[in-house]
């Protein structure tokens, strides 16, 4: 029943019947009911009210006030009103629904093809249209994804489908003030905006703001350009708000948002909220004016404390009011502005802010102001000096408004005089009939209570307990003025409501009630005060009242007037007779006053407060045209104030005067046109690991900050790419574990159990410290781990009993905290390794689910077993036993188990669901003698790469990569004898941005090998997914034009060979970069195998890999900036003191000097995005550490914004480049479809800034071809590139597809297989030759002849995953390893290697799938299976950690810093793990 929320605090109406008589009591009437009542309310301006039954869903509905009430013959799970129309209503059910335009008198039943979301609103009605209704189906459970429906007759037709794609849709006009005085007003009739899936990717940093004025037909759509110039994606939601529409875009890595707002859908500018920044999940758009927006942002998540935030009139600029405000978890805000009067605010602050936590409790002060939230004062007892607190939104106990209604000035609250807010039941009720400025006791205990006849009654029920009575007042609520009402019963009360607008003078009262005999019946109460006054309300009982604060007792001027209001004097006997007909308020002008009245203009920003505020110039201020000639030094420009639009004030002010202004704001300075370098120097003998908090795309801010660690134990940070460093804090540190999935979060681990942490990438004073439940484990052990979805749920792995070395009593314990180290939950004692298990493109439907793994019997050393928990193990799930390792890979989940025959054989198990799993079926007589550990290289194509070595002896490892299947329980040979290390890394690298294109060293001399010669290694690439792969093409000439001592049209003896991961020194040296597409540089030599860096040269590409240029002799290393705008070069492993430059791709290199003398390099670094213009040089000068900054930004080709208009992608300064495939006769084909990608022109003097979605769009697919296929399970590629049956096996029965479930037809066995990624059509399907229709299907067969239910799930469950962003991701997930999880070879099993047993017999590959989505119900196939067919889009690896093994190997003492999965092969147990 999620629909509750948000219906279960309605404002619900009543309606007031005419007087016949003076009665000495008001009317009462009872009706009982058996079951539980929600959603009580009324259709507004009538007494018609409506109630449903919580369990049944049953209706009522009431004609007459709630006096009676008749069942109607349909049941709900909700009934939504049209808040722009008091007419129509929604009764929504599963599949059938009912309507009404005329409040329930008749209703017409639609249907629907999905159940109604029950994350957010299930329908959105146009403000303007009553007819106009966008229904929003019930979303995908594992991605949030649903299907919108709209109609434009009121359901009257079959509603149609709008969008099935989206996160949520929203009507431009979903507000009644929306355009409302816009001339162009009907244009935007039909407009419809959504946040949509990326064009290729459903993860939420590629989601997408689309508008549409056709319902998204016949291709009508546009994304918005925001102030920024470009499209956004990223973004998370959107409201509608007065006259305003907000979307809020997150950053990928980050819990830091962007607002951007409008009030036309055209125009969008980016919110500045000052020194504030806003996260997601931690604001609230509160009820806002007519002319700002106001927002809650929390300031203290520990204790949910915000700052209340109120803009200027076109929502740009937000000045913070008020601190400390009191909010909860769920993003209630104790905010409420008086109904119907401007200008009055009530808030509860926290006075304690500065002291509490989670485990204090908070001490609140209630506030008004009387400006607008300009100035707060305390809450004022009548006649007293006594401050007054009051509770409010955060603890609810009625429906509607907490403290007031349309009646003018009558205001009421539970609260208590003090100096601080008590409990609820402590409180007494109290009034003012002056709206806030003074209050008075109106009832001791706390009451509920409502205001009726513009306040001519006041109506409370005790709210401490049963009662048998309602009180009741008709003179404003004074002392001495209540009366009660007896009742035949005790009631608890529920809710007592009235119409919204405070005209009636009948009220409802729901409540539960004791039964006779037992148990508990529900009432509604009926109470009709019409009859106690005979007159009507005449001339002379009518004041002119208005709010009076100020010392000349005059009303406050709130947008340049002041509000007087006709209400009846407090005294008068008699009832208003105007129901329906809300107090409205008249307006005088007041004269301008300078700070109230005005707001910065267009292009500039506030600084201050108050008398004290300053509009200064902007970055996008310019000068007049014609102003600033040479010579000049001032102009005359605005004074940077304008009116706020819609204020009415009279006169002018020296604001609205012309100023003269210095030509110096107008203009920017001119580009240096240098290159700057500054250097640092530390102590140390090394530089133990270094990290980047990568400001998120979205988030506001411009620093680029760098932390380090050196041997010293000294931890540096740096906002400004390393030009300027201080120390993190004054205490030795141990090991920094940047979060891995939030950037802004950052942890500095002491030897002790403090830690230090910053949830603001150590910025200002945001570095505070907790204590952890233990200290570091001395295992070598991951110590903390993140949640990927909830950046404050941490996992500690520590130490007990280890404070002494050697102890025997030492053991590790895992503990859990949900509020960043706040306070701890112990996990389990004595593990090896627990984690989270969900990952956002995965299928784990629990975010607490937990693995561990255990040492069994509680002993350190013995067998492990993998535990999965729900609930921080009070209940416990052993998955396996004899467990060697498990690991996340995407969304896969992973886990090696020693098996076989005395248990010298390992078993490898995959999960999609972390709950069912499946063993992994390798290739057919995939037999080795030496199989002692496999690598898990890859899983971002919806295929696991998994690396099994083959021969295990130190110096001489190699092995086999196989692929496999979507769901990574069966795997087909990729590339035999690829290279790996002794540290379990692998020779084997993909091209980020660029999907299905990567490299791998393959040992060309195996047999010698095994005998333990040296191993000569070969260069292979593949560029459709390891389906084929072939030499890399070496270049005809080299860098000094001469050509090479070998034929480089031979491939098989003369190709170009490159360095891979075994080598490097920080395997973040990656080939590729994840934003400059299609580029790649490496080092190695051209030849028949890899030679040694002394022989080497490096070599670049810029088209993926097909073609290759040698840049420099020697062996450097490389960084990207800008996006490729740069590319550095710096020698290696000799002293320099010049880098070379190249702005044009690599065609012309230029040499710079950053240093006097030579010092030694030994790594050259950038942010991981490659976006920046600044890059860090990692070395030595003679006994002393390093750092060079090198910043590019000041040359002149870098001062302007580059344009990219998505619509017109090759007008500006890109163009489309399209990768080619070189074994293709269409060559643009890369698995079946043309992809085009934005790249910035050579010659285009501008930089790239924020990261551009470099995937433009699939240009079209490609009919299918042998390079779209590969060979399916049981079969093996032979030479001349055929899959033939591997000898000794005999063909699978294809039959055996019909068993599964829904399976009504199948295909004959050919031998091949579809590569997963791939979207071809038509041309040779190799995959299928004829079908057949399964067993008790065959007359439903002829009626369909064409894909196969079995074929149709497969197309489902592998899909095209396009690779726009996977570089990116992987890069922005990176672990030092892109996806190396190692798993196998324990030192345990001596010089026996085991053998590994593959079974010959294919075993349902389907097992994991199919387990993973137990729900295929109903609706629900359809939504699920898509999941499962568009998955994560190919979006790759979710990294397990952010460092290389080099970086922290050196000299780190016994605290273990070492990644989740990295170097951990499957039984491989030594010390060399870390």
């Amino acid at each position: 029943m999620k629909y509750l929320k948000g219906i279960l605090l309605p404002a619900i109406l009543a309606l007031a019947s005419v007087a016949v008589g003076k009665k000495d009591k008001p009317v009462v009437e009872t009706n009982k009911f058996d079951n539980e009542l929600y959603n009580l309310f009324y259709f507004e301006d009538s007494e018609v009210a409506i109630a449903s039954e919580l369990e049944t869903g049953v209706v009522w509905r009431s004609k007459n006030s709630g006096k009676d009430w008749k069942k109607l013959d349909f049941k709900t799970l909700a009934v939504i009103r049209n808040p722009f129309d008091s007419n129509v209503a929604i009764a929504l059910g599963e599949l059938e629904h009912h309507i009404t335009f005329d409040r329930g008198d008749s209703w017409r039943e639609f249907e629907t093809q999905y159940d109604p979301s029950f994350t957010g609103a299930a329908v959105s009605f146009h403000a303007t249209d009553n007819k106009k209704i966008l229904y929003h189906a019930r979303e995908n459970m594992f991605t949030g994804i649903g299907a919108t429906y709209y109609t434009e007759d009121g359901f009257k037709s079959k509603p149609k489908r709008l969008r099935e794609d989206r996160k949520m849709c929203i009507w431009a006009k979903g507000t009644e003030r929306f355009l409302q005085d816009s001339d162009m007003s009907d244009k935007f009739d039909s407009r419809v905006l959504c946040i949509t899936t990326g064009k290729y990717s459903e993860r939420s940093k590629d989601m997408r703001l689309l508008i549409s004025d056709k319902y998204f037909q016949d291709g009508d759509e546009h994304e918005p350009v925001m102030s920024s110039g470009r499209t956004v994606s990223g973004m998370a939601n959107m409201a509608a708000v007065k006259g305003y529409i907000v979307a809020a875009a997150k950053s990928d890595h980050s819990e830091e948002l962007a607002l951007y707002v409008t009030d036309d859908t055209d125009v969008w500018h980016q919110a500045e909220f000052g020194e504030g920044k806003i996260e997601q999940d931690a604001y609230t758009i509160l009820e806002s004016t007519n002319y700002s927006i106001q927002v809650d942002v929390v300031t203290s998540r520990d204790a949910w404390v915000g700052s209340l935030y109120t803009s200027n009139s076109n929502g740009t600029y937000f000045t913070k009011n008020v601190e400390h405000t009191n909010r909860d978890r769920d993003g209630y805000v104790d905010f409420e502005k008086i109904s119907n009067i401007q200008g009055i605010v009530m808030v509860n602050i926290v006075d304690n802010w500065k002291d509490v936590n989670r485990r204090t409790e908070k001490k609140l002060k209630s506030q008004i102001s009387f400006d607008d939230g300009r100035s707060f004062q305390d809450l004022r007892v009548k006649g007293s000096d006594k401050k007054l607190h009051l509770h409010s939104v955060t603890n609810l106990h009625n429906s509607g408004r907490v403290f007031s209604s349309p009646a003018p000035g009558l205001v009421m609250g539970v609260g208590n005089t003090g100096k601080h807010l008590g409990k609820y039941t402590d409180g007494d009720l109290w009034v003012s009939d002056d709206a806030g400025v003074s209050w008075e006791l109106a009832l001791e205990e706390a009451h509920i209570y409502e205001f009726g006849n513009k306040g001519s009654v006041l109506v409370a029920v005790n709210d401490e307990g049963d009662t048998d009575k309602v009180m009741y007042s008709l003179k404003h609520g004074r002392k001495g003025s209540w009366k009660e009402i007896s009742l035949d019963f005790k009631i608890r009360a529920r809710e007592l409501t009235t119409t919204p607008d405070s005209t009636s003078l009948k009220f409802i009262l729901y409540g539960a009630r004791s039964k006779k005999g037992g148990g508990t019946e529900f009432v509604m109460v009926h109470l009709d005060f019409a009859g106690l006054h005979e007159d009507r309300c005449k001339k002379g009982d009518f004041e002119e009242w208005s709010v009076k604060v100020d010392e000349e007792d005059t009303a406050a001027c709130i947008m340049g007037h002041r509000q007087t209001f006709h209400r009846r004097k407090w005294d008068a006997e008699c009832f208003v007779d105007e129901d329906f007909e809300e107090p409205l308020p008249q307006f005088e002008p007041c004269d301008c006053d300078e700070v109230r009245d005005y707001e910065c203009d267009f292009n500039f920003t506030p600084h201050g407060t108050g008398k004290d505020k300053e509009c200064k110039p902007s970055a996008a201020y310019q000068a007049p045209k014609g102003a600033c000639k040479e010579g000049d030094k001032t102009f005359r420009g605005p004074s940077g104030w304008r009116k706020i639009p819609g204020n009415q004030c009279r006169g002018k002010t020296k604001k609205d005067e012309e100023v003269e202004r210095p030509c110096g704001e107008a203009t920017a300075p001119p580009a240096s046109n240098k290159i700057t370098h500054k250097k640092k120097t530390f102590k140390g003998s090394n530089f133990r690991e270094f990290y980047y908090l990568e400001r998120g795309a979205n988030a506001k801010g411009d620093d680029e900050t760098v932390v380090l660690l050196t041997s010293e134990r000294e931890a540096w940070i740096s906002h400004d790419h390393g030009k300027e460093w201080k120390p993190v804090v004054d205490d030795e540190i141990v090991a920094i574990y940047p979060h891995q999935y939030n950037n802004d979060h950052v942890f500095f681990l002491t030897a002790s159990d403090k830690v230090y942490y910053s949830r603001d990438r150590g910025r200002k004073d945001s570095i505070h410290d907790f204590k952890a439940p233990q200290m570091p484990n001395t295992q070598m052990l991951q110590i903390v781990q993140f949640h990927q979805k909830e950046s404050d749920w941490l996992i500690w792995v520590g130490g007990e009993h280890c404070d002494r070395v050697n102890d025997k009593q030492c053991h590790t314990v895992a503990s859990v905290s949900r509020n960043n180290g706040g306070d701890w939950h112990t996990l389990l004692p004595y593990v090896k390794k627990c984690a989270f298990a969900w990952r956002e493109d995965g299928h784990v439907k629990d975010e607490e689910l937990v693995f561990c793994e255990q040492y069994s019997n509680e002993e350190m050393g013995a067998p492990l077993e993998l535990i999965a928990s729900k609930d921080w193990f009070s209940t416990k799930d052993v998955k396996f036993k004899s467990v060697v390792e498990f690991a996340f890979m995407s969304e896969f989940i992973i886990v090696a188990t020693k098996g076989g025959e005395g248990g010298k054989s390992l078993q490898l198990d995959a999960s999609l669901n972390g709950e069912s799993f499946a063993e992994a079926k390798f290739p057919p007589k995939f037999e080795v003698d030496h199989q002692t550990a496999y690598t898990v290289l890859d899983s971002s194509t919806h295929a696991v790469f998994l690396h099994v070595t083959v021969n295990p002896r130190p110096d001489q490892e190699y092995g086999a990569i196989i692929k496999s299947n979507s769901n990574g329980t069966s795997y087909v040979m990729s590339l035999p004898h690829v290279n790996r290390n002794t540290a379990g890394y692998v020779d084997f690298e993909k091209m980020q941005g660029i999907e299905g294109v990567a490299l791998a060293n393959v040992v060309t001399n195996v047999e010698a090998v095994d005998k333990g010669a040296k191993k000569e290694k070969k260069t292979l690439i593949t560029h459709n997914d390891g389906a084929d792969w072939e030499p890399l093409q070496a270049p005809a000439v080299d860098s000094e034009n001469k050509p090479y001592g070998c034929d480089v049209k031979n491939k098989k003896e003369c190709s170009l060979h490159l360095h891979g991961y075994t080598e490097r020194g920080d395997p973040r040296e990656t080939f590729s970069s994840p934003t400059a597409v299609g580029i790649m540089l490496g080092v190695g030599n051209v030849g028949k195998s890899l030679g040694t860096f002394g022989e080497a040269s490096t070599f670049m590409t810029t088209d993926a890999g097909i073609t290759w240029t040698e840049v420099k002799k020697g062996n450097y290393a490389w960084e990207f900036g800008d996006q490729g705008s740069v590319i550095v070069l710096v020698h290696r492993g000799k002293d320099t003191k010049d880098l070379y430059y190249s702005l044009d791709s690599g065609k012309k290199w230029q040499m710079m000097e950053f240093s006097k003398h030579p010092i030694q390099v030994d790594a050259i670094s950038t942010v991981p995005s490659d976006t920046s213009l600044n890059f860090l040089l990692w070395g030595k000068d003679s006994k002393e550490l390093v750092t060079v900054n090198v910043d590019f930004s000041g040359l002149e080709e870098f001062q302007k914004k580059c344009k990219l208009d998505d619509n017109n992608p090759t007008n500006d300064d890109y163009y489309l480049w399209t990768p080619e495939h070189p074994m293709l006769d269409d060559q643009q084909c890369l698995f079946g479809h043309v992809a085009q990608y934005h790249r910035k022109r050579d010659d285009a003097k501008c930089r790239n800034d924020e990261p551009i979605t470099h995937l433009h769009s699939i240009a079209r697919n490609c009919t299918c071809t042998r390079q779209d296929y590969e060979c399916d399970f049981n079969f093996q590629r032979m030479p001349g590139g055929e899959c033939k049956l591997i000898e000794g096996l005999s063909m699978p029965d294809p039959k055996d597809a019909c068993k599964q479930k829904g399976v009504k037809e199948y295909w004959d066995i050919t031998g091949y297989r579809k590569i997963p990624i791939s979207t071809c059509e038509g041309g040779k399907e190799m995959d299928r030759i004829e079908a057949h229709a399964c067993p008790g299907y065959e007359e439903e067969f002829q009626k369909k002849h064409g894909i196969s239910g079995f074929g149709l799930f497969m197309a489902m469950v592998i899909p095209f995953a396009a690779a726009g962003g996977i570089g990116y991701y992987i890069w922005r997930n990176w672990d030092g390893k892109f996806g190396r999880i190692r798993l196998g070879e324990s030192s345990s099993y001596g010089t026996e290697s085991p053998w590994i047993s593959y079974p010959i017999a294919v075993v349902s590959g389907a097992v994991a799938v199919v387990a993973a989505i137990p729900l295929l119900v109903g609706s629900l196939w359809r939504m699920v299976s898509s999941r499962f067919g568009r998955g994560s889009s190919g979006y790759g690896y979710v990294g397990q950690r952010y460092t290389s093994r080099s970086s922290f190997a050196r000299g780190r003492g016994d605290y273990a810093v070492v990644d989740e999965d990295e170097g951990e092969l499957l039984g491989e147990e030594s010390e060399e793990e870390v």
